[in-house]
């Protein structure tokens, strides 16, 4: 069989093009920025650090890396006409839709918007990535009835969304925690999100286009949305010693079991690892471990019962945790993971527009060959 017309279900194992932003080694549970290994940017990183890196190729001086954090400080607040499209949005939008209207504003309230010239590009990508968590932020504390929190002239991207969503400087182990949350989630490959801003940026449409796109494509559950459903299942759960029955219960009826398993890992996601660290830090800081004992327990059974078949924790099995111990209400969990992709996705769509072509991939046609015409009168 000629391989151009090779099914390939979900493009699986279909290479799109060639990169050189994130290497994922799923049997060796490797992943790199840029070659970087990820638990070194946990480590020592800091998501404005590993997003310089994403979208320049490189580890900023330390010069670089002041005046670049101090632009994104500059390009985090809204216009007086991007919180009034924020407050006029429906009752009951969820955070993902206040998120993926308003990068749309955004783009439309940019009057360079549609240049196209790599220093243009740069500068969207920039606001495009310093904006998301002005909005979050914004648009929790309008549906509580709340004003908008200004943006903080000094504090860190991470901790100035949970400035911006609370009114209050969070402690330094939250903002480190929080910090590193966003860089483990920074880019991942050609995940569904990243290759729908790919598609996208492939019809040189603008980069706040794209990065709609993407936004749009990480909405979907089976996409994000998974650690806000491990969350969910920890509390049914409830208590350590309920763990084996619920989760021999839930295989026995095929139920999944949210936070296990991952389309490229064959083994324990090595950002799990990370997040496991980082909640052993906020347990011990705040004496908050129950969902986390559930967690480890639910981890350990799970895997005694499906590590056999490859399936163990990933990212978004300690995420929500995680997040949960930070009080971030569940349904911004996803638009936290937006948060961190964005400059993934940011990088992704002006790699695509630097050596581009169309993505037009073509489907294998299951239809009758040939079916006459019968005039409306004989039918």
């Amino acid at each position: 069989m000629n391989d151009e017309t090779v099914f390939r279900p979900g493009l699986k194992g279909v290479i799109l093009a060639e990169s050189d932003v994130c290497l994922i080694d799923g049997e060796q549970g490797v992943l790199r920025y840029r070659g970087y290994d990820i638990l070194d940017l946990a480590e020592h990183s800091s998501y404005e650090e590993t997003t310089f890196l994403l979208l320049e190729g490189r580890l900023p001086t330390r010069a670089e890396l002041d005046d670049f954090s101090a632009e994104l400080r500059e390009q985090r607040p809204l216009s007086a006409e991007e919180l009034d499209a924020l407050r006029a949005l429906p009752a009951g939008s969820t955070p993902m839709d206040a998120l993926r209207t308003m990068i749309s504003a955004v783009g439309g309230s940019d009057a360079r918007a549609e240049a196209m010239d790599e220093t243009e590009n740069r500068r969207k990508a920039r606001r495009a990535i310093a904006v998301v968590p002005t909005i979050l932020a914004a648009y929790h504390r309008l549906r509580e009835n709340q004003a908008p929190v200004a943006p903080s002239d000094e504090l860190g991207h991470a901790a100035d969304f949970l400035y911006m969503m609370t009114g209050e400087t969070p402690d330094d182990t939250s903002a480190r925690v929080f910090d590193v949350c966003l860089v483990l989630h920074a880019d991942h490959g050609f995940n569904a999100s990243t290759f729908a801003a790919r598609v996208a940026a492939s019809t040189l449409a603008d980069l706040y286009s794209a990065m709609t796109a993407a936004v749009s494509t990480l909405k979907g559950p089976l996409h994000g949305g998974a650690n806000a459903r491990v969350l969910q299942m920890l509390e049914q759960i409830a208590d350590v010693d309920r763990v084996r029955e619920t989760i021999e219960s839930m295989l026995a009826n095929d139920e999944r079991i949210w936070g296990m398993g991952h389309r490229v890992y064959k083994t324990k996601d090595p950002r799990a690892k990370v997040l496991e660290s980082l909640i052993d830090e906020l347990a011990s800081a705040r004496g908050e471990s129950r969902l986390y004992r559930v967690a480890k327990e639910v981890e350990s059974v799970g895997t005694e019962l499906l590590g056999e078949k490859g399936i163990y924790p990933n990212v978004d099995f300690y995420s929500g945790v995680c997040y949960h111990m930070l009080g971030i209400p569940t349904d911004l969990f996803t638009p936290i993971f937006a948060m961190g992709r964005a400059g993934g996705w940011a990088t992704h769509v002006l790699e695509q527009y630097a050596a581009n072509t169309l993505i037009r991939p073509r489907a294998r046609y299951t239809g009758p060959e040939h079916v006459d015409y019968v005039p409306i009168g004989q039918r």
